[in-house]
């Protein structure tokens, strides 16, 4: 993290587009000083004010990247993911004298407070009062915030999964994902163990249910949660002593201070009466009246009492999209901001509506829109302008769901093609993953093709960009698996399915693969596709496998056997190796075996010489755990050279494992170490930490034959730690051989 380099770069492109300190802060809305600061070097800026800056810049790709790189929070300690707190919040004196009050029992007696139901009708400001207060009280909780969107009422997806919201958290708390659990309960204690010591603030907003928020609830005194709902939740204050506030409308005086604050007093005091009949058509509803102030602030000449005309054209034209209690109509105020914008962005703003996540990258909304990336930044940034969006903590884009539900709406009244959206947002996903996979994942999933136009590209130079890139769209790509139905979009589901494959493995992120890989493999069956049903069949067996759930790899296995004479001969080697890796992790070594040698069979009528090589390295290692050790070494022999030939050290490591462990059976220990050592060393050249620990285990296996218990104590420790840090079942079974090992007795001193 350099500041100095940061700001650097920042001046400078200031200075190309020809901005002063002030012009650049009224145009990005970060004040002169915090520019300032950031170009002296004094500080960096977060995420979601990065993104304002470089917005306003209007910079091309390769200088944002630049920028972003230069601005690199990787040393960051304390979490900091409140949203931005409005600078023109207005009202809620009882409401925040309430929870302020709540605070002070948290700061006084040292005990965990749960508020839940800053309750209240969509669009009440629920949010809003939970971001303000929280920022008021900040400096009272040292270890940082934590907010998540739980999702609990968008029409067009589910309720966010606790677990999900657990790992966002855990993550924050500089947990590293190879080390978060599967389970959502095993999540949940992770959390209260890792915020057991902190003073926290956890914002849980748009909670469905209390279901939903139970194993996100942190544990310790001093920490203090703030929930909102549109559900009262009574039971959360039952069971978890939860304090409810509940709020209504504004009335109208704090409406009209709202509307002052973001539009001037001077001019709602020139035109009181029509301030006040503009207030009176939002129905004073916080969210509306931010929209009509927003749009009202970029026509600063247009007299009130005309915004006044217009709003009630426009709602005489539409049905109020109604709150319960049918007094407030903000389709009407939608669509007084709406129609003000540009034709371009209006079309923009309908395809928005159908990324299906909680929060949308810049990339993704081009590709919903089929425009450059260039000029969505530009229509996302009048959209922000208008309130239509807000930027979340990470600089991508948020709509509230009603604004969600009146651009979907929109989409249908204007007969656009909404399957030619989804199907750019999955090819975006997929073929951008398929790029990141050059620095992930050793071995391609399916030939790529082009995607659709009107997909964005995405650089990614390093391993980094591409983990990075993975992790930013991770929500994106589950929510879209999950929600994208039209079964014109089965393959584009398959697809994505076998090509985030590499992701979930190199993170061990099981949990999230199972269902990918279930969602993949049905969309396969649908199709009746049989090299679909195979791959993605391996694929989920291969999770459940890691996950401990060996047994149900059975049934997967027959569903792959049963396609094998409809598969192409390429296809068939892949079946056959995947049905001996499944045999491997149940360590049932004679059918592993056979299905290794039909697999060499194969690979020899198609005349590869990798293919052969790769069969002839599994047979080997069949033949190392069950054969005869002596034709086990004497294959590995003959597998070595042919690899060397197509230089592909992952296999070759593979294969010196295999002779390490015919070695080892033969009794031959100190050859074997030998060949575990080599394979070792080519592994962490290729950054396999799977099989590092695989032969870490393997390793101390033999150095234990060998009488050396100290060493062996310390490599099966470490292959604990990196099964652990990839959530593989087996860990827990090698950190207790680790721990069964006698320590050597210490001497006393003296």
């Amino acid at each position: 993290m350099d500041k100095g380099t940061f700001g650097g770069l920042l001046r400078e492109a200031r200075q190309r587009s020809l901005l002063t300190l002030e012009s650049l802060a009224e145009a990005s809305g970060v004040s002169v000083r915090a520019i300032s600061d950031m170009e002296r070097g004094r500080s960096l800026p977060r995420q979601a004010t990065l993104g304002e800056l470089l917005d306003a810049l209007e910079l091309e790709e390769d200088e944002r990247r630049r920028l972003v790189r230069a601005c690199d929070r990787r040393t960051r300690r304390i979490p900091r993911q409140l949203p931005p707190d409005l600078t023109a919040f207005r009202g809620r004196t009882e409401a925040l004298a309430a929870v302020h009050g709540l605070t002070a029992r948290v700061a006084g007696q040292g005990g965990h407070v749960v508020i839940s139901a800053i309750g209240g009708m969509a669009g009440v400001g629920k949010t809003a009062l939970a971001v303000h207060w929280a920022h008021q009280v900040a400096d009272r909780f040292p270890d940082g915030q934590l907010y998540v969107n739980l999702r609990g009422f968008e029409a067009e997806t589910r309720p966010l999964d606790p677990g999900e919201a657990l790992g966002g958290f855990l993550r924050a708390l500089e947990v590293p994902s190879g080390d978060i659990p599967a389970g959502v309960q095993e999540r949940s204690a992770l959390f209260r163990q890792r915020s057991a010591s902190r003073r926290l603030i956890v914002v849980l907003d748009n909670a469905r249910d209390a279901d939903q928020i139970r194993p996100l609830l942190p544990a310790a005194p001093g920490c203090l949660t703030i929930i909102t709902s549109r559900n009262r939740l009574s039971g959360l204050a039952a069971t978890e002593g939860a304090s409810l506030v509940s709020l209504d409308v504004w009335s109208r005086e704090e409406a009209l201070a709202a509307l002052a604050a973001r539009i001037g007093q001077e001019r709602c005091a020139a035109e009181p009466a029509a301030a006040a009949e503009l207030v009176a058509l939002c129905g004073c509803l916080p969210l509306a009246v931010a929209v009509v102030g927003a749009q009202l602030n970029a026509a600063p000449g247009m007299p009130l009492r005309t915004g006044v005309r217009e709003l009630g054209q426009a709602r005489s034209r539409l049905d109020a999209l109604s709150a319960a209690d049918g007094r407030v109509g903000v389709r009407a105020v939608f669509s007084w901001s709406y129609r003000a914008l540009t034709p371009a962005t209006a079309r923009f703003f309908r395809y928005l509506a159908v990324h299906p996540g909680p929060a949308v990258s810049a990339e993704a909304a081009a590709s919903l829109g089929g425009v450059e990336t260039v000029q969505a930044r530009r229509h996302l940034r009048e959209l922000t302008a208008a309130s239509l969006l807000t930027r979340d903590t990470e600089g991508r884009y948020v709509l509230h769901d009603l604004v969600r539900a009146y651009g979907a709406e929109l989409l249908e009244q204007e007969n656009e093609d909404r399957l030619g959206a989804e199907t750019r947002l999955l090819d975006y996903l997929r073929h951008n993953a398929r790029a990141a996979n050059r620095f992930v994942w050793r071995f391609p999933a399916v030939p790529a093709g082009d995607p659709v136009p009107g997909v964005a590209r995405v650089t990614i130079d390093d391993r980094e960009e591409a983990l990075e890139w993975y992790r930013q769209e991770e929500t994106t790509a589950a929510a879209a698996l999950r929600t994208l139905h039209d079964a014109r979009l089965l393959r584009h589901r398959i697809d994505l399915t076998l090509e985030w494959v590499a992701y979930n493995s190199v993170t061990g992120r099981w949990a999230e693969e199972i269902s990918a890989s279930r969602i993949g493999l049905d969309a396969a069956l649908a199709l009746d596709d049989p090299v679909a049903v195979a791959r993605t069949a391996a694929h989920l067996s291969r999770a459940l496998v890691e996950t401990g759930r060996t047994d149900e790899a059975d049934d997967l296995l027959g569903l792959i056997m049963r396609q094998m004479h409809r598969l192409p001969p390429q296809e068939q080697l892949q079946a056959e190796r995947n049905a001996s890796r499944i045999r491997h992790y149940q360590q049932r070594h004679a059918e592993g075996l056979r299905h290794a040698r039909n697999s060499l069979a194969l690979a020899r009528t198609l005349a590869e010489p990798y293919e052969i090589a790769r069969a002839l390295a599994i047979v080997a290692y069949f033949l190392s755990v069950h054969g005869d050790p002596k034709e086990a070494v004497a294959t590995c022999e003959e597998v070595i050279p042919l690899l060397r030939e197509t230089g592909n050290r992952h296999d070759e490591a593979a294969t010196r494992r295999h002779m390490g462990y015919a070695w080892q059976r033969a009794g031959d220990l100190t050859t074997a170490i030998e060949h575990y050592r080599a394979a070792l060393r080519l592994y962490q050249e290729v950054l396999d930490d799977y099989n590092v620990a695989d032969v870490l285990d393997h390793l101390a296996a033999a150095q234990l034959e060998q009488g050396d218990t100290d060493q062996a104590r310390v490599n099966w420790t470490r292959s604990a730690d990196l099964f652990g840090a990839l959530r593989v079942a087996r860990a827990g079974q090698i950190r207790a051989r680790a721990e069964a090992l006698p320590r050597p007795e210490s001497r006393p001193a003296g």
